[in-house]
């Protein structure tokens, strides 16, 4: 009987912990978006919360400076998937020569983001905010700038018009996580 309230009493103490740290996590996550919402009108707070809990899930990191890697890590991650993305629309049949311009012209973009992001992090992680926020803003330069470049044609509707609005989003959240420490 004796090892078995031992067990309850150690289950019992780490869903406690488990769910005060939880808590704790949430209310950080919320006090961050609610000032990074009210700051830059570009963030949606919802989208701000969303994100950082799935960063902060990913990587568990309660800090401020684990949720600034872990964003940049999530943009990353979707970097990834925009370049996918973008590779799987050109390889369908048909496209108009100007469409397929853009693509590829997106594709530049966001393959050139993969390296500015690498260095974002590093220069993050070895507290170069600065150099970390030229970074992210060419992230977020070419994200606009790729769909800008569809729409500079009339009629022409960009296919990656919310994957680039995410991209956006996660740069802003980004950058004033980045300039808080600044």
């Amino acid at each position: 009987m004796r090892p078995f309230l031992s067990c309850l009493f150690f289950s019992l103490t780490f869903a406690l912990y488990f769910h005060g740290a939880y808590g704790a996590a949430v209310s950080f996550i919320n006090e961050t978006c609610t000032r990074i919402a009210s700051n830059d009108p570009n963030v949606n707070f919802t989208f701000c919360v969303t994100t950082l809990q799935v960063a902060m899930k990913n990587n568990s990191l309660g800090s401020l400076e684990g949720l600034g890697l872990a964003t940049m890590n999530l943009m990353k991650t979707n970097v990834s998937g925009i370049i996918f993305q973008i590779k799987n629309l050109l390889n369908q049949q048909g496209l108009e020569p100007y469409h397929r311009n853009c693509l590829l012209d997106c594709h530049d973009l966001y393959l050139d983001s993969v390296d500015a992001l690498d260095v974002a992090s590093q220069s993050f992680g070895s507290k170069r905010y600065f150099d970390a926020n030229i970074q992210v803003s060419a992230v977020m330069d070419a994200s606009t700038t790729c769909e800008d470049g569809f729409s500079e044609k009339e009629g022409e509707v960009s296919p990656l018009t919310s994957m680039n609005n995410v991209m956006f989003q996660l740069c802003a959240i980004a950058l004033s996580i980045t300039n808080m420490f600044e």
